[in-house]
């Protein structure tokens, strides 16, 4: 259950009593139900369930926040999901380096023109 005696967002969107050792209650806050909503569309709220309480405690708030950008991603791109996102970022990658290296050499150019 959710300080102050509210439902979680989980238990709100399944339509259920919170219990007061609700699984779902710390990671899935009722001001933020688009939260659970994807991760519930993704993986079923049974297995997210299932996934967190497998988890020491520690680690479930980190496996809640990865579960929580996958499931987001995936709605959102259900082809390629989190992984178009990391493709993309080594695009950028590549291409900095590759302008990197481009700077470099005209200055190595610039430099030796000078000493010239």
């Amino acid at each position: 259950m959710m300080p102050g005696g509210g439902r979680c967002a989980a238990c709100k969107y399944l339509r259920r009593r919170c219990p007061s050792d609700c699984i779902f209650s710390h990671y899935f806050p009722a001001n933020d139900p688009q939260r659970f909503v994807c991760v519930h569309k993704i993986y079923g709220a049974s297995n997210v369930a299932k996934m967190l309480q497998q988890l020491p405690a520690n680690l479930q708030a980190e496996a809640a926040d990865s579960l929580s950008f996958e499931a987001r991603h995936r709605v959102e791109d259900p082809v390629y999901g989190c992984v178009g996102i990391i493709h993309r970022l080594h695009e950028q990658i590549h291409n900095a380096e590759t302008q990197l290296a481009r700077t470099q050499a005209q200055l190595s150019v610039f430099i030796s023109t000078r000493i010239d």
